[in-house]
């Protein structure tokens, strides 16, 4: 448990400290704001842990462990993290996907070296796509990760939001008409853990395929703790306060404070803010659809993994399924409630850009597949089955490995409802009403209480932008209100 000297009364506090949590309280604390910061766990971070999950010397991501769109957050790039301790590790191969009887398809950071490797006729294809995005991408990424509001370039975002409407089947098959292209554009829908033929499902996809070429997709030195421990300092520097250890389960447990914003599930929101909540706003709370969950195992492995085109070892994440055709079957069957015999499953391999996250010539890695709602079956046997399939002699190069379904996951991070580590299905129903329908979706009934979790717009992943959005409704009110406490 975190012991520091805490002040009587505060202007915000943030109930979890993931990042989204700490996103809202440096933004916060930016403007001069006094914020308390308070963490159930012993340690901040949420997911953005790293574990000695096997064998001493190795150390594992407990939750995601590349992040193409943190090095992009457009909060986080206006932060002195590296100040603070973040480095990012680039291969300039954000992703690769390997294929039966022929060579993976790689994203580099050269679209034109990417587009070489599909089917001839789908290069210039590809090149169509991307390009006319990635003039002043950073802009593009920003309008699309946050809150419906005017976007900054509008006839560039119609222009997107156009091309992302599709369900990603459909997207691949009109842009691609070779299995390559097909696979590639399938690799980066599954990230949106829903069916692929699903709408909208194509703006993800066109989404990752551009984050590739603006950044290459990076692991952060040491592991995912040290993007927490960036941002705890940083929060520290700017006179932050941050307590450990104390879970809230009652709004009276807090100090006096003028605005508190929930780094929470729904359901915890709803429960917490109980007594100060109408309940009419905890029913639709209550509604809120968090959808499948993830089965992960964690590897200690004797060397690299053994992938038949070993191109595929320079890639931060590999994405193992196969053709467009498998993944699509793979995604649909875990959306209704089945546990496909052949899943898509997304694997990073840290050590291979991150040498310190294991022995000398050992190595780490993960792989995850979407499962049910609340599964607790046994996804070890067909995600290593997937392993091999790619990597022959894989299986022999498991020292030691860690798992976890959907409830040990929900026992680490209770924002995980039912194994979801995207804080919800973000389709079209739920995509920008999350988590209800609201004109400020960070805002809720009671102008004192705020949500900033994945929970709310732009969704789940590493890049604070709930936070960030939640801290900019919080500003405006907490120059109305003094500190209370609830009762």
């Amino acid at each position: 448990m975190t012991s520091e000297p805490l002040a009587d009364e505060y202007d915000a506090i943030v109930i979890g400290s993931g990042p989204n949590g700490l996103a809202a309280a440096i933004a916060l604390a930016r403007q001069g704001a006094r914020v308390l910061v308070i963490e159930g766990q012993t340690t901040p971070g949420g997911a953005m842990r790293t574990e000695a999950l096997t064998l001493p010397g190795f150390r594992h991501d407990t939750g995601s462990a590349c992040h193409p769109f943190g090095i992009l957050s457009p909060f986080f790039r206006t932060l002195p993290l590296a100040q603070h301790g973040l480095q990012w590790l680039q291969s300039g191969v954000s992703y690769a996907h390997p294929l039966d009887d022929q060579p993976a398809v790689l994203s580099v950071d050269s679209v034109e070296e990417t587009a070489v490797g599909l089917d001839d006729r789908d290069a210039a294809a590809y090149v169509r796509l991307v390009s006319p995005f990635l003039r002043d991408p950073h802009a593009l990424i920003k309008d699309a990760m946050g809150p419906l509001r005017v976007p900054t370039d509008p006839l560039r975002f119609i222009r997107f939001g156009l091309r992302g409407l599709p369900p990603a089947t459909t997207f691949a098959r009109m842009w691609f008409s070779g299995p390559r292209g097909q696979a590639l554009a399938a690799g980066c829908a599954a990230h949106s853990i829903l069916p692929l033929e699903t709408p909208l499902t194509s703006a993800l996809t066109l989404l990752f395929l551009l984050a590739a070429h603006v950044e290459a997709w990076p692991v952060p030195a040491g592991g995912a703790g040290a993007i927490t421990d960036a941002l705890v300092r940083y929060f520290r520097s700017l006179g932050g306060h941050l307590k450990t250890g104390q879970r809230i389960s009652d709004l009276n447990q807090l100090p006096a404070t003028r605005v508190v914003l929930f780094d929470t599930s729904p359901d915890q929101l709803a429960q917490i803010g109980r007594k100060e909540l109408p309940d009419g706003y905890r029913r639709r709370l209550g509604r809120y659809r968090y959808g499948p969950g993830i089965f992960k195992v964690d590897w200690a492995l004797d060397g690299p993994i053994p992938w038949r085109d070993p191109r595929v070892n320079q890639a931060a994440t590999v994405h193992v399924g196969g053709s467009l055709e498998d993944i699509a079957h793979s995604e649909r069957e875990m959306f209704h409630g089945l546990h496909s015999k052949q899943p898509f499953v997304m694997v990073v391999q840290q050590s291979e850009l991150d040498p310190s996250r294991a022995p000398d010539g050992q190595h780490t890695g993960y792989g995850y597949c979407h499962v049910p709602h609340g599964s607790t079956v046994d996804m070890t046997g067909p995600i290593e089955d997937q392993m091999e399939r790619f990597a022959p002699g894989f299986n022999d190069r498991i020292r030691a490995r860690h798992t976890m379904n959907t409830r040990d996951l929900y026992a680490t991070n209770p924002n995980f409802v039912g194994g979801a580590i995207t804080g919800g299905v973000a389709d079209a129903w739920q995509l920008f009403t999350r988590p209800v329908a609201r004109l400020d979706p960070y805002s809720t009934p009671n102008p004192r209480l705020f949500i900033c979790s994945a929970s709310t717009p732009p969704g789940g992943g590493v890049h604070g932008m709930g936070g960030y959005y939640a801290a900019q409704s919080a500003l405006k009110q907490i120059e109305r209100f003094d500190a209370i406490r609830f009762s």
